[in-house]
């Protein structure tokens, strides 16, 4: 039998901890009751924001009244705090990146199969709208069949100054964007990966990557590339697809998709185009009358559909959204993006 209101108390009160308070409001199957975090100036905001502040872990593991922990620290502590609260009785919500290693996750995984609670992880961008759309227009097939998927994210401001430019708490952009983008990669996209071939940037600093530029060739030959760059001052389209009968594209997040198809493949009396050099056929544009153009609005999601689905998960009413083999598959996709990058090669995959 479930509850009608699930309480959960917050290990590490950060930015991301605060953030968690804020997706809460509206949903009235959690309650965020209380938090603990090593630095007072954060405990003291906790207690302005009308939580409890637990004196120690602890004491927030020994509270009855506490069904939900998020743990919400840096990467590094992730595992042990996670299993030493399913171990006290606790389901557990965590950030992401899990673990900075899959044998970590597995630990973390054998102690939820050992205690029989739930372990779940915050992968937030599934419900990101850019993506949505994309993935509509991917599994109506209107382009065709897909062989290549472009999905980038670049910014211009380098590394924030906090744990992504510390590499012992997992900082860098392959645990810090790449968790999402991977993640979204294997959703789209349900064949196996069969190799994977990845560099790395290290434009701002010699300690974490900054940028990184991957690969994923998937069972039916589709060719899924994956790009974060943190110096890039003109940014290129945050997707690109590419199928035998059109294109796709959406430019940044927040915009609805243009998809271009053509009518008929075979066009005749094709005109060449005049270019500094020469002419050519080759590139020349298609006519208006042999392609369609459309936008595909974009997609609402609603990240709130998260706990709403860990509640209904532990009322026995449904099954968990974020599933730890899916977010296994992404630990070792990014570890065989650190052994391609590190041995400049390829790297066979499932």
């Amino acid at each position: 039998m479930g509850k009608d209101v699930y309480n959960i108390g917050i290990i590490g009160f950060g930015g991301m901890g605060s953030y968690h308070l804020e997706l809460a409001k509206g949903i009235d199957v959690v309650k965020f009751v209380g938090s603990f975090d090593i630095k007072e100036s954060r405990q003291e905001k906790a207690r302005e924001m009308g939580l409890k502040a637990y004196n120690s872990m602890e004491d927030l593991l020994a509270d009855d009244a506490v069904d939900i922990v998020l743990i919400a620290t840096p990467n590094d502590v992730h595992k042990e705090i996670a299993i030493q609260a399913m171990e006290a009785g606790k389901n557990v919500v965590c950030e992401k990146p899990v673990t900075l290693s899959s044998a970590d996750l597995k630990e973390i995984i054998d102690a939820s199969d050992r205690t029989g609670k739930l372990f779940v992880v915050h992968q937030n961008r599934r419900w990101d709208e850019d993506f949505l759309t994309m993935k509509k227009i991917y599994d109506e097939n209107m382009l065709g069949e897909v062989f290549s998927i472009e999905s980038r994210v670049h910014g211009s401001r380098g590394i924030p100054g906090d744990w992504r430019q510390e590499k012992e708490y997992g900082g860098g952009m392959v645990f810090d964007w790449g968790v999402h983008i991977l993640d979204q990669a294997l959703l789209m996209v349900e064949e196996k990966v069969k190799k994977v071939y990845a560099t790395l940037t290290y434009v701002t600093n010699q300690l974490v990557d900054d940028g990184f530029r991957a690969e994923l060739t998937f069972e039916n030959g589709l060719v899924y590339t994956l790009e974060v760059g943190t110096s890039n001052f003109i940014s290129l389209p945050r997707w690109y697809m590419l199928g035998n009968n059109g294109t796709a594209v959406i430019e940044d997040w927040g915009m609805d998709a243009k998809v271009v198809t053509a009518r008929g493949k075979n066009e005749k009396d094709i005109v060449p185009v005049r270019t500094a050099a020469g002419l050519t056929k080759t590139m020349a544009p298609r006519r208006k009358d042999n392609i369609s153009e459309q936008i595909v609005p974009i997609v609402h999601g609603d990240i709130k559909d998260f706990y709403k689905n860990v509640a209904a998960n532990l009322s026995g009413e449904a099954e968990i959204i974020v599933k730890l083999p899916e977010v296994m598959r992404v630990m070792k996709l990014m570890e065989a993006i650190f052994e391609s990058a590190e041995n400049n090669k390829v790297v066979d995959f499932e």
